[in-house]
């Protein structure tokens, strides 16, 4: 599991694959983990990191580790996850989200994109998406050029973390509308989905805390590889 530049520390990086596998339903509440030497195997780590991973999911109420028993799985509703509204998810649920940048740049917002922000310009954001190992989607975000500047020595996988550790505000609600569109032209060949084929889509608008859409976004995503989930709890 290795890491990419920014990325999260790898002991919550696992916290968040089992949090996504939890929310899925591939782990069941009071399902007891398997011992912590084979998990760390089956996850490529090391004991010392998945016991790190393993306390962060205690600290946020989503396992209970038993003295001379085991770790069991404990459901809650109100786990705050770094990737909380990503809605991708493999087709047997769950997998962590990963994403390569292709492109960042600024620029004056397209008349094309929906009205969103308060500044004339933004900051176009291209990335490839991966499920642990597998690619399943390229998206572009649009940021508001009023919310602050990108830096790409400092983005890792969340774009929402990012926001919160460096620019100072997070999102609190978003909008999505799925349908069907043709991949863009800059795709890259790696997503495996020919450019101009039809496809999984979503449009979103995303609010921080002022009252106008401080983000747009737009993904394409391989419905073979990937499906949108919406769980209401």
């Amino acid at each position: 599991m290795p890491d990419a530049p920014a990325a999260l520390p790898l002991h919550l990086q696992i916290s968040e694959l089992l949090i996504r596998e939890i929310a899925s339903g591939r782990l069941v509440d009071g399902e007891r983990l398997p011992p912590e030497r084979g998990l760390a195997v089956r996850l490529g780590t090391s004991v010392r990191t998945l016991r790190k991973a393993l306390a962060d999911l205690s600290d946020k109420g989503m396992l209970e580790r038993v003295q001379g028993s085991g770790n069991y799985v404990r459901r809650s509703a109100r786990v705050e996850s770094v990737y909380s509204m990503f809605r991708l998810e493999l087709p047997e649920g769950g997998g962590l989200p990963r994403a390569e940048a292709l492109d960042i740049t600024r620029m004056d917002k397209p008349a094309d994109l929906p009205r969103f922000g308060t500044a004339a310009q933004a900051t176009r954001v291209r990335r490839l998406r991966r499920l642990n190992q597998t690619v399943m989607a390229v998206e572009e975000i649009w940021l508001d050029g009023a919310a602050g500047m990108i830096d790409p020595a400092k983005l890792g996988d969340s774009l929402y973390l990012y926001y919160k550790t460096h620019l100072g505000f997070w999102i609190t609600r978003a909008e999505d509308r799925v349908t069907m569109d043709a991949v863009p032209d800059w795709s890259p060949d790696a997503f495996g989905v020919r450019p101009g084929a039809p496809t999984g889509y979503i449009e979103r608008l995303s609010w921080a805390q002022g009252p106008a859409p401080v983000e747009f976004s737009r993904t394409w995503f391989d419905t073979t590889r990937a499906h949108y989930v919406q769980r209401l709890i």
